[in-house]
């Protein structure tokens, strides 16, 4: 158990090094590193206070760091060095304001719709907001009218009236990502232009029986010796290597789903009857797993020698401060890493949690393991779900072929070869 740090009292008004001095006190007690403590009071000193001295600010709130931003970091393309400078602010601020500091500053930034197209998509937004629709639906549907005002955009339609059926057939055409909510979106658009009589022409029945038919893709499957070759591949003399390792053997021993092994706690580990039991994050279907040898032996090298202390239930977290536990992203984005840094060829594949997991299901088949078996080992909820994985296992598909009879030349002869004519 480790003693809670003190929160610290937000200050109102401060002056400027005064509220340095007291972050960086903050870092220290959070364990940052010193780099990075270094990073922030270097941006600070060389960036921020030239620019308070020039405005004659004597205090520092947020304000002044917007409006450093504001001022100084234009366009819609920032740098990584433009990041840091805009963190080492946000970090500032927030600390002024609450004493204390998240974790992340990354925030989805929001789509500019501009024009008089672009006008018309947020009159129709601001519709969904007296609706009193979900900021979350609110949001894709401005995310898919940004990619529909950039078509037109590319296409140099500037005017509504200007669009045209094939235009919109067209655009949607182009979209292999959300091809279903892109045409949902340009569907509820254009019709709302048209009950509120600002278009005569009600373009919305062009995608009114327009059916997408998604294909059927195989999933993603890696060779046990390919596995082999990832798992090796992990160098483990640091904390992220063990951490790493420990995950990447949950998600290719046991097909653990990046979600579960975010969500793993302690009390889902049973070391004295070597199992994992938990409530599965997708489905909310309760499992229980063997704790295998070689994954338990990863846990315990994690624990021991490179998890932090921390109060969290959570079994895996960041391993740069604050150590947090780590977000179902986060072990999606380390395990994609670690695959790619294999050195395996991916063309064409996924390299993530779910590729580990049709590869074990992959191998179960190969092993010719019951369909009931591979359901319960994977958690599904039933059967059906699991049928879908037959299609990787190509060799038994094989034996299923039936043999094609050959066919007489003389049937390639008859009137005169007219066959193939």
């Amino acid at each position: 158990m480790t003693a809670t740090l003190p929160k610290l009292k937000a200050v109102k008004y401060q002056k400027v090094e005064e509220l340095m001095d007291g972050c960086v006190q903050y870092f220290e007690q959070q364990s940052y590193s010193p780099l990075r403590i270094d990073r922030y009071k270097f941006l600070w000193k060389s960036k921020l206070i030239p620019f308070m001295v020039q405005r004659s600010f004597s205090y520092y709130d947020y304000s002044v760091g917007d409006e450093y931003i504001s001022t100084n970091i234009a366009g819609s393309i920032v740098t990584p060095y433009e990041r840091d400078i805009i963190r080492s602010i946000k970090v500032l601020s927030e600390f002024h304001e609450k004493g204390t500091i998240s974790k992340c500053y990354n925030k989805t930034s929001k789509q500019k719709l501009s024009g008089q197209i672009g006008q018309l998509m947020e009159k129709f937004l601001s519709h969904l907001e007296s609706l009193r629709r979900s900021k979350i639906t609110i949001s894709n549907h401005r995310l898919y009218l940004s990619r529909f005002l950039f078509y037109l955009d590319s296409k140099q339609i500037s005017a509504i009236e200007e669009i045209t059926d094939e235009c919109i057939l067209s655009f949607v055409s182009t979209q292999t990502n959300s091809h279903i909510g892109v045409v949902s979106t340009i569907r509820f658009f254009f019709r709302f232009l048209y009950e509120e009589q600002i278009i005569q022409v009600d373009l919305f029945t062009v995608l009114q029986y327009y059916k997408w038919v998604k294909k059927e893709k195989l999933p993603s499957v890696y060779t046990t010796k390919e596995i082999f070759k990832i798992e090796s591949s992990i160098r483990r003399e640091n904390a992220t290597g063990k951490r790493n390792y420990a995950m990447i053997l949950l998600a290719t021993r046991l097909g653990l789903r990046a979600s579960d092994i975010a969500h793993l706690t302690f009390d889902n580990l049973d070391w004295g009857n070597s199992t994992i039991t938990f409530s599965q994050f997708k489905t909310g279907k309760k499992i229980e797993l063997p704790l295998l040898a070689d994954v338990g032996e990863a846990i315990i090298d994690y624990l021991k020698y490179g998890r932090k202390k921390s109060e969290s239930p959570m079994v895996f977290l960041y391993t740069r401060a604050p150590f947090a536990a780590m977000t179902n992203s986060a072990v999606a984005g380390a395990l994609g890493s670690t695959i790619n840094a294999s050195g395996i060829d991916t063309a064409g594949r996924k390299h993530g949690a779910h590729a580990m997991r049709h590869s074990l299901a992959s191998r179960f088949l190969e092993n010719e393991e019951p369909i009931p078996i591979i359901s319960e080992a994977l958690g599904h909820q039933s059967t059906a779900t699991t049928m879908s994985y037959l299609r990787i296992d190509v060799e038994s598909l094989r034996k299923c072929a039936l043999n094609v009879p050959l066919v007489d030349t003389s049937f390639y002869e008859q009137e005169g070869g007219a066959f193939y004519e």
